[in-house]
């Protein structure tokens, strides 16, 4: 659906150029939710507006739906843009219009008739939940009433594609999860293709199928939500999902040195990830069985889901004699658990070792 090759973008500043974008390479597939997140000044709202060519690529192919879009005219480009609806962080609406006027707006510019746009807007004030504040003014509705106004705005043109730039940065964190489940209802009865910029972790997992972490104009990794949440490969990476996912040891432990090699008093700390099945499972119990002579401690716990699939993190110490603990180590890789060794750590208060 979205094949973007060898994307640059250069700026000229008076400091000079600024090189926004480059070299980037993104594919996103037909009915995807795909999030593309990355800190202020990162290049992802530039990327994002190079889809529809409100940013021209300084190289680079922009594929859209079969068009190349750095191909086209301005009269051509007008046309394709119908395709791909737009939704801002700051709601870009017209103040002196009413809601239902502000909806019609995109049809309104085409010449669609009037009994015609009253037959695509009801349904879509129907569907954002606003039937009721049709004659209403934008100053009169809160921010996320403006955001769905916003959105219902940006499907008046029936797009194969909707983008959401920073969507939801302006708004409550309530407010963001009836904005984000209403944008996945769009995604599955309309079978949009949705791209999602952010700068926060929760969208991307609370919504996308996909993302993209971007970093001062490169994409930094890439993958299936899930795969980047429980196994993160880069530092910016691991910086945002630290966010909901804290790395931290426990409050007993920080501080202290970390050895690879057994001291007197210390533990074997290791960081537990279960998916599936396998976070429903007894793992720990079933180790103490197979494992005479290991003790685990239980120091942090956390379970969740991520497009329903259970997801559990854990941090547990291990003690006992060497040959013990590396039989419990040897059990648990051979189990359903991705297993991360941190090291032998003493805790802060003796009296706890």
């Amino acid at each position: 659906m979205i094949k973007l090759s060898n994307i640059e973008k250069i700026y000229d500043s008076p400091a000079g150029k600024v090189h926004a974008l480059k070299g980037i390479n993104l594919e996103i597939a037909k009915g995807e939710i795909y999030g593309i997140i990355g800190l202020s000044g990162a290049g992802k709202s530039t990327l994002v507006r190079c889809i529809n060519m409100l940013e021209r690529p300084t190289a680079g192919s922009v594929l859209v739906d079969g068009k190349e879009m750095t191909k086209l005219n301005e009269s051509e480009l007008r046309e394709a843009r119908k395709n791909i609806g737009m939704i801002f962080q700051h709601f870009n609406l017209l103040s002196s219009a009413t809601v239902y006027e502000n909806i019609a707006f995109p049809l309104t510019l085409s010449k669609v008739p009037a009994a015609e746009i009253q037959k695509k807007v009801n349904p879509l004030l129907e569907l954002v939940g606003l039937k009721d504040k049709a004659n209403q003014y934008p100053a009169q509705l809160s921010g996320g009433q403006k955001q769905r106004v916003g959105i219902a705005r940006a499907l008046a043109s029936d797009p194969k594609i909707l983008l959401c730039d920073e969507a939801t940065s302006a708004l409550d964190p309530q407010t963001t999860k009836s904005i984000l489940d209403l944008i996945k209802v769009i995604n599955e009865n309309f079978s949009l293709t949705v791209v999602i910029i952010t700068h926060e972790m929760q969208v991307i997992k609370e919504i996308c199928d996909k993302v993209a972490v971007i970093s001062n104009g490169v994409i930094a990794e890439r993958g299936a939500v899930l795969d980047i949440f429980t196994n993160p490969q880069q530092p910016i990476t691991k910086e945002f999902i630290s966010v909901l996912l804290s790395n931290e040891l426990p409050a007993a432990f920080r501080g202290n040195e970390i050895s690879q090699v057994k001291t007197e008093g210390s533990l074997l700390l290791l960081r537990l990830i279960f998916l599936g099945e396998s976070a429903d499972d007894p793992v720990i119990s079933q180790m103490l069985r197979n494992c005479a002579g290991v003790e685990c401690t239980m120091l942090f716990g956390n379970l969740d889901e991520i497009h329903g699939v259970p997801f559990g993190r854990f941090i547990v110490g291990l003690s006992g004699e060497e040959n013990s603990i590396q039989s419990a180590l040897e059990f648990l890789r051979g189990k359903d658990v991705r297993v991360e060794v941190i090291g032998y750590v003493k805790r802060n208060n003796p009296a706890f070792n």
